[in-house]
This record gives C-alpha cells, structure tokens and sequence, in this order.
C-alpha cells in the first residue's frame, strides 16, 4: 500500500445527549447498524472500504486505516467509540458470487451503558461532516409477495434425505443446510423500517444492517472487549407454542434431546479448537442452557477466553469461521457437501457480520435471520433460514425449523408464506 506520510484523516469524538432511538437516525436505504437492548451503533456515509478478501487481509487494511487516521476524544478509553469499520463476510468464497466488505463510515453515533457518542471522520484539510439528524417514521413494506424459492418443500426435504444418508454412511457428522426464499414489495424497501422492526420485536438479538445485509442474529460468534473473548455457540431448536406450560414443556424436552445435544456438542467443540491457537484460559461450560427467543427455543453455550493482545475480533472472526453451527463437522466435508445439496448461492448469510474499533475490540454475529436487499431491484429481498443436520434428522422438521426461523423477516417484511 503506498499512502503519503502522516496521517490522512482526522477524527473527532464527543459526548452528546441521549439520541433516543438510535434506529430514527439510518437514512432509509444506506447507512450500518448494530443495535441490541437499545444500544448499539449507527454509521452513515463512508470514508473508506475494502472489498472482496480474507479476514486477515481486511484485518490488516484496517490496521492501515487506522495508522492514518488522528483521532481527538472526550471519552479516551471507551470501547467502541472512535473511528470503527463496519464489516460482513461471504459463508464461502469458493462457491459465491458475492464479495466480502468491511466499510469505514464518516458518522457515528452511539450509545452503550448510559453514555451516548457521536464520532465524525474527514479529511484532515475538510470540514467536518454535518451531525445525523432523526429522520421521519418510514412506511412498512407493503405487498410482500413470495416470488421464488430457491427449492419447494418436497425438494428440500429430499436433499436433507440425501445429507442423512451420507452422515449415516460415516462421510460426516453433520450438515447446515439452508433455504432462499425471494420476496418483492410493491415498492422499494426502507432497511430503516426493517431495522426499526427487528430490533423492537428481537430486543436480545444482535440487529445489524451492512450494505443492504439485514437481520436480527441470535448467535454472537465472537465478541472481544478488553482483551477478553466470549463465543455464545447456538444448535439445537425447537418452535415456541406459544403457551407458557407447553413451552416449559418444550424447554426440558430440548434439553434432553439427544440429538439435540450431539448437534450442540459438536458446535462447542469446533468452537473452542478453533479459538484455542490464539487465547488462554479456555472456559467451556459443562453442559448447555436453554436460550428463548419470541419464535423458538435453543440450547446455548458461552464459551470464553482471553485473546492474545495482537489477535483482533476480526482475527478470530475469521478463524472461528465457519462454525459446526453453520457449516458441520468435520469442516471440508460439510463446505463440499453444502456446495453440492443446497442448491443456493448463501453470499453473506451465515458469514460473520459486526464491527471492530482501532484496538482489535468489537462484535461479530453470525449473520443468520436475516435477509439481503438487492440492489438492482430494490423492491425484492432475499430471506434466508437453515438447520444443522445430523443422523437422527427427520425431513420434515428440519423443514418445519426454516419455516420458524423464517419468520423474524418475514414478519419484519409483512409477509406471509403459508403455502410456499
């Protein structure tokens, strides 16, 4: 990389008065979020970007960035303020289309644990840029039809057939497979409004948005803050009814189901092997909890350590993907098999997805529940849903599974897809 000495930009940080909701100041298409409980960050605009690499390529082009940019704050010290890069990664760059992206953005407003931030990046000679404004409440979708889907329900449960055959001829343990469903509005889509919904109605998950990737995740797969580094490892579903004896009922069924908790036990392990080269003082917990969401129950882990002081979040986003919880075990068997079944270009559903400031600390969900607006036709969005599986699956559930996890966007959306 060949930049003129000294640094290119100049970033400023204040503190500001609680901006209320945060999701009112996205622009209604463009824009980055990352928002969970009401916290979380908001980027507009954009200084800089990379596209199209590795992990550790984007980690070092950050790095770069970082070395040019001079930064002025109020709040020295303070995870995540300051200059951060939005960042989401393809599942599989082998068998897409699509490009990893991390992006700089010139604004940032933010707020984490009652102190509220706005961060302006601009050329060192240039003004700075003008502070976000809330913008007015935007429509929901309206008209949301199902157009196409990447395979109908006989179809996908014969290629789960195909995966069980294989798991049970020993060529693996485990198989993610995923389905596309193509949805068009009668006009184009503000993400704004789908942000707003998700985070509202998924309080506990992680809503992002990046370049037209939206969703609401429930499964953090690695978060470094201060140098220490949680994995929260999901596998293992069951649908909510809505009843809270019948749930109760669901939640010790899960946890006991052995399927269930193979699948789990294989998605900590992969986790922990792959975080192992770059921590120490591993904690794996013994045996999982039941994690409730609006929509479905899962068994959860959080597996935590502390990171080596030069490995970064999009470091170890990086090494820890793909997880057995998106992919399958053993890894190379389960790309393949994925390429070959599915039928579906995935882009960046299931990829890592977050943020990471100038000192290697951030987030990356797993990009699941979630949908990528087009940009050539912005009126149609693309959802997508998946689920591990594994000797004991039956086709049919596994199908009824994508069917709940569908239903975050879809209802985001407006949309109905009884009958699809």
């Amino acid at each position: 990389m060949h930049h003129p000495p000294g640094p290119q930009w100049r970033a400023m940080t204040v503190a500001v008065d609680d901006p209320g909701d945060l999701a009112a100041y996205l622009p209604p298409v463009s824009g980055h979020a990352w928002l969970r409980r009401g916290d979380g960050m908001i980027g507009i605009g954009e200084v800089a970007r990379f596209e199209g690499g590795t992990a550790a390529e984007a980690d070092e082009w950050w790095r770069d960035v970082c070395s040019r940019i001079e930064h002025e704050t109020e709040l020295p010290g303070t995870c995540a303020t300051g200059p951060i890069a939005f960042a989401s990664f393809v599942f599989d760059p082998a068998h897409t289309a699509h490009r990893s992206l991390v992006i700089v953005p010139r604004v940032v407003l933010g707020r984490r644990n009652g102190t509220s931030w706005l961060t302006s990046i601009s050329a060192r000679s240039g003004p700075a840029p003008a502070p976000p404004l809330p913008q007015p409440v935007p429509p929901a979708p309206t008209g949301v039809q199902v157009v196409s889907g990447s395979l109908d329900a006989e179809a996908w449960q014969a290629i789960v057939e195909q995966a069980v055959e294989r798991i049970g001829r020993g060529m693996l343990d485990k198989v993610v497979l995923a389905r596309g469903v193509r949805l068009a509005a009668s006009a184009p889509l503000e993400v704004r409004s789908l942000v707003t919904g998700l985070a509202e109605r998924y309080p506990s998950c992680w809503t992002y948005h990046v370049d037209g990737l939206v969703g609401a995740s429930p499964e953090m797969l690695i978060r470094r803050e201060g140098g220490l580094a949680t994995s929260r490892v999901l596998a293992g579903t069951i649908r909510r009814n809505g009843g809270e004896e019948l749930d109760l009922k669901l939640a010790h069924a899960l946890a006991r189901s052995g399927k269930n908790l193979i699948e789990h036990e294989l998605a900590v392990a992969s986790v922990a092997r792959a975080l192992e080269p770059f921590c120490s003082g591993m904690n794996v917990p013994d045996a999982p909890y039941v994690l409730e969401l609006p929509n479905v129950l899962h068994l959860a882990s959080d597996v935590t350590a502390v990171a080596h002081p030069d490995v970064s979040v999009l470091r170890l986003a990086g090494e820890l993907h793909p997880s057995a919880a998106v992919c399958g075990t053993p890894t190379p068997v389960a790309r393949e098999t994925i390429a070959e079944l599915e039928h579906l270009d995935r882009g960046r559903y299931s990829g890592p997805v977050g943020w990471l400031d100038s000192s290697g600390d951030g987030e990356f969900a797993i990009a699941l529940r979630c949908g990528v607006v087009d940009p050539a036709r912005p009126e149609q969005i693309t959802v997508y849903a998946g689920c591990g599986i594994v000797a004991e699956s039956d086709p049919a559930e596994e199908f009824a599974e994508t069917e709940a996890k569908l239903l975050p966007m879809l209802e985001a959306l407006g949309a109905d897809l009884s009958g699809h």
